[in-house]
């Protein structure tokens, strides 16, 4: 009684709406649906597709970061079929260029000779695109994609074409350092909400997928949603209150990982640069999403420790020195995980 007392002095109760009840119960239905559909196609990471749910239910874009064959491409694929969303793939490569991403404008002749331009769309204009080895093409290809992940509409010859909604971007991204690949610019990575590192499955799901995927018949998701519940259920996260104390754990944290801003400053001197704002955003909207992926109303601390790593990893950069002295950015948002308490 007395342990419990003291959780409810620090975190106090929140007092919810009705409305957000109601609908904060029909959504969990379709959630749960979700995940156990595409549980049945991807097998041992349901962290990966938890962190992937909190992304889209979030507002936001993902960046999976894995080795070739661990079922990105299948992920974002199935996601796109349970979640009711119109997907499209787009291979990068080194010659791929922004109109093969945005589309361009052709030249039409009418039957009485005049002639017009006429845009054609590309690949961008789906509810769902996937960037399937996104590091893989040059930095202006990348950069097409800056302003439709952020405003989620493109400009082609000086004309604004809007972009479906809901639009989201989960773009894929092999580690291994080879020939061929370009390091995302910092304010391409910033413009993801989480980055999701897919590990290697254990040995009884590599043992299920050896099983359940070379036979003469593979299972297909069913869809659990459809692309406006999705946008009602993005509505509904933002509508989640967030307690004192969650608050100031974000702010407590995202500060921290700012050189020069943290108390502690054998930590602080390892950073070359740290996160902004829109990090203190991303935390905030993905624990909300957390907290409704796990069946709760509102986001306890526990949610801004869980989530620091995949919204802070590619927010923050290590000095030179602190390569050098075998320091990773895991490790350093851990410590400061650590001093939240």
């Amino acid at each position: 009684m007395v342990a419990q007392a003291q959780a409810l002095e620090a975190n106090p109760p929140i007092s919810l709406d009705t409305g957000i009840v109601e609908a904060a119960e029909a959504a969990l239905g379709a959630i749960g649906a979700a995940r156990t559909e595409i549980g049945r196609v991807i097998f041992g990471q349901q962290k990966v597709v938890d962190l992937s749910l909190i992304t889209l239910l979030a507002g936001g874009h993902g960046l999976l970061v894995g080795v070739p064959g661990l079922a990105k491409t299948k992920l974002v694929e199935a996601m796109g079929n349970v979640l009711g969303m119109s997907a499209r793939r787009v291979q990068f490569t080194p010659d791929l260029m922004p109109s093969d991403i945005l589309g361009s404008e052709v030249l039409d002749e009418s039957a009485d000779g005049k002639r017009h331009f006429r845009f054609i769309k590309g690949p961008v204009f789906a509810q769902l695109l996937m960037a399937d080895e996104i590091n893989r093409a040059s930095p202006r290809t990348q950069s097409a994609l800056l302003q439709a992940m952020q405003e989620h509409h493109v400009t082609v010859g000086g004309e604004r074409y809007d972009l479906p909604a809901p639009f989201h971007v989960l773009a894929t991204q092999n580690p291994i350092e080879q020939e061929g690949t370009y390091p995302l610019p910092e304010a391409q990575l910033d413009r993801f909400l989480l980055e999701i590192d897919v590990a290697y499955p254990d040995r009884e799901a590599e043992r299920r997928i050896l099983l359940e995927t070379t036979g003469a018949s593979e299972h297909k998701p069913a869809q659990a949603m459809t692309a406006e519940t999705l946008m009602s259920t993005q509505r509904l996260v933002r509508r989640l209150p967030v307690g004192d104390a969650v608050v100031d754990a974000i702010l407590d944290l995202v500060r921290s990982a700012r050189p020069g801003e943290g108390s502690d400053n054998a930590i602080t001197e390892k950073l070359a640069w740290g996160p902004g704002p829109r990090a203190s955003q991303s935390l905030t909207l993905a624990c909300r999403a957390r907290a409704l992926v796990e069946g709760r109303l509102a986001p306890s601390v526990d949610d801004v420790a869980a989530l620091a790593i995949p919204v802070l990893k590619h927010r923050v950069a290590l000095t030179f020195a602190a390569r050098a002295d075998g320091e990773t950015v895991e490790g350093i948002i851990g410590k400061l995980v650590e001093r939240l308490g």
